[in-house]
């Protein structure tokens, strides 16, 4: 099972990796013509591999809880993607998956009390990201 739970983490962190990447290229301001670069095969590839996470973590409730709620963004992101989403509205999508993957990662690391503060301080009362 640790061997397991030490994959997992891994894989979180990847994850975790990859999206904050796609999220900190976003430029800051993008008019609204402006074209959108995101690669979909990319987001694809990311989606498959956090599907796999999501499957993986079922011995682990918390943990798949979290992947799941990035699972249902990323796929809510890849829905509108290319090019269908504003900046804005992009950026939210990545930044809840962004939230969820450090929730799993933080907890698949035996830092449950980090878990709950993060979810406590990125949630407002209605359990929805803030933006």
């Amino acid at each position: 099972m640790h061997s397991e739970r030490s994959r997992l983490h891994y894989t979180c962190v990847f994850l975790l990796v990859s999206f904050q990447a796609v999220r900190q290229s976003l430029p800051a301001a993008t008019p609204a013509a402006a074209p959108c670069w995101l690669d979909a095969e990319m987001l694809k590839m990311l989606l498959r591999e956090l599907k796999r996470c999501r499957e993986e973590a079922s011995p682990f409730p918390p943990v798949h809880a979290s992947l799941d709620v990035a699972t249902y963004h990323c796929g809510l992101l890849m829905a509108q993607c290319p090019a269908a989403l504003d900046p804005s509205l992009c950026s939210y999508h990545l930044d809840a998956i962004i939230q969820p993957l450090k929730q799993a990662i933080a907890e698949l690391s035996g830092h449950q009390a980090a878990a709950v503060r993060a979810a406590q301080s990125d949630r407002g009362w209605r359990g929805w990201l803030r933006r």
